[in-house]
């Protein structure tokens, strides 16, 4: 089992209330990011998955203000301290090919670590070892509070569609 999982399984579930929370949420995990790992961060649209990678980033000595969705790239490729980071977002991906067109295998089997948003998508190619995290809209207490739950879905087929 890998390190990140391990330290996914002792952190989470979590409640994060705020951006900054989840992105020091994501710091926290990162310190346990390695070459080989695969993040797939399932959520809605603003559930927090780029402010979570944007925290998986800085613990590798990444400025968090360089990193954004690859929305339209489909993937940002960043030189952390240790190792590349590879964060791929699949919210475009049509069809299955769009991914292997891409040559996802170089990056999910790579020297460097890939965060994924939308994974959804592309679920038929994530490899069983993928660490995947749920980021879910929870209402807060007070009036337009909003938290953002985050679990770590501990079977492939709890993945949500």
């Amino acid at each position: 089992m890998s390190d990140f999982r391990l330290a996914a399984a002792d952190l989470l579930p979590l409640d994060s209330s705020s951006p900054e929370a989840t992105m020091a949420l994501g710091e926290r995990l990162g310190a346990h990011l390695g070459p080989g790992d695969l993040v797939a961060l399932y959520g809605d649209l603003g559930a927090g998955k780029t402010h979570l990678v944007k925290g998986l980033c800085a613990a590798q000595g990444l400025d968090p203000a360089a990193v954004n969705s690859p929305t339209f790239t489909l993937v940002n490729e960043y030189d952390g301290a240790r190792f590349p980071l590879y964060h791929f977002d699949a919210y475009r991906i049509e069809r299955i090919e769009q991914l292997y067109d891409l040559g996802y295998e170089d990056y999910f089997f790579s020297d460097g670590a890939c965060l994924i948003e939308w994974p959804a998508r592309i679920e038929a190619v994530l490899p069983p070892e993928t660490v995947r995290l749920q980021l879910t809209h929870v209402e807060g207490d007070g009036i337009g509070e909003t938290r953002r739950r985050i679990t770590l879905i501990e079977a492939p087929g709890d993945t949500p569609t």
